[in-house]
């Protein structure tokens, strides 16, 4: 390479920042939605018979929701609190929960890889079910990790209420 070329030559180029979905976030982005700044701590993907869908750990100061994303027919998002609610497997049917009666949508086991904090969690199987209420307005998500069954509660909301600002490339 000669002395002009190195001159004048083309600069080394970045990386182009992808643009970042609820199907793409990568630990490290930071999440806004309901006027709060999150941070994606943690992400874990779960496939099941052909099917993916996404679940994001939204971390701001001490308090945590999970980011739900699944391309079903078309986008599907939800945001989801950890509960306490005791729920055994085999799953109900039904589960009664704060006065409303949710229904079961969907169970199986899923394959999950983690990434983040939930890095801990590749290689798991998970069995998970999934309640809607009535008015189809609330979730009951429930999965059996083997030592414990979370349940979490939550809501759909539409991708355009938050907003995602890339952590890195």
């Amino acid at each position: 390479m000669g002395i002009f070329s190195k001159l004048f030559g083309k600069k080394d180029q970045k990386p182009e920042i992808k643009q970042r979905t609820v199907l793409n976030m990568e630990v490290g982005d930071i999440v806004s939605y309901d006027l709060t700044d999150y941070e994606v701590v943690g992400k874990i993907e779960y496939r099941d018979s052909g099917f993916k869908w996404t679940v994001y750990q939204l971390l701001q100061g001490r308090n945590y929701i999970w980011l739900s994303a699944e391309m079903d027919d078309e986008l599907e998002v939800g945001v989801y609190k950890k509960i306490q609610f005791p729920v055994s497997d085999p799953y109900p049917e039904t589960l009664e929960y704060e006065g409303a009666t949710y229904h079961l949508k969907e169970d199986g086991h899923a394959q999950v890889s983690g990434f983040g904090r939930s890095e801990s969690l590749s290689g798991l199987n998970v069995h998970y079910a999934d309640y809607i209420d009535e008015h189809e307005e609330n979730f009951l998500s429930v999965e059996n990790w083997g030592s414990e069954v979370e349940v979490s509660k939550g809501y759909p909301i539409k991708e355009y209420e938050i907003k995602i600002i890339a952590g890195s490339y």
